[in-house]
Order: C-alpha cells, then structure tokens, then sequence
C-alpha cells in the first residue's frame, strides 16, 4: 500500500510534463514544440483520409501537382505547409473539406 502511495506522489500530468520539459504555454520552447507537435498531428490525419481514399502518395502528388516526396514529409510531421496547400491536398486531393478555427 506504501509504495503505491509513493508513486501517486510522484506522478506527473501530462500538462506538467510539458511544463517541466518545454516551458509553460506561451514560452518560445513550449511554442515550437506546439507547431511541430500540430504538424504532425495534420500529417497523421492526411495519412489516415489518404488510406480511407485507398490511394498511393504517388498518386495524391499527381493528383495535386506536388512531388511524392512532399507527401511522405507531410505525413511525417517534417514539412511546413501553406495554407492554399493543404486546401489543395485535402479538397482536390483527397475530397475533403477543410474547416478552420481559430481560439
């Protein structure tokens, strides 16, 4: 029972692992950490809607007049992208709409 007690005590939130190892929300840190952690999250969802679609990188970079290996950057969360872009991937590309919101 003790040592169960211990390791509560020790735990962490996910929200202050992030803290300790990035700063706090609004550091410089904690911000490029965001954009990249964002980043990669688009690329997870390009990758997922292109599976749903059953089609190849090559063929979304076709479709999009992009390269294959934009696509494969994308997907792994090591590109930034514009806007009109990932509009183009996602509605020309993929069929999908793309809805913004800012908070």
């Amino acid at each position: 029972m003790e040592a169960k007690n211990e390791t509560t005590k020790d735990s962490t939130t996910f929200e202050e692992h992030l803290n300790k190892r990035y700063g706090e929300v609004g550091s410089l840190k904690r911000t490029e950490f965001e954009i990249k952690a964002k980043a990669f999250a688009v690329g997870e969802v390009m990758r997922n809607e292109r599976h749903s679609a059953n089609i190849t990188q090559q063929q979304l970079a076709e479709k999009t007049g992009t390269k294959k290996s934009f696509i494969s950057r994308i997907e792994n969360g090591h590109s930034d992208i514009q806007l009109s872009t990932l509009y183009r991937l996602f509605e020309v590309g993929l069929g999908r709409k793309i809805s913004l919101t800012i908070l």
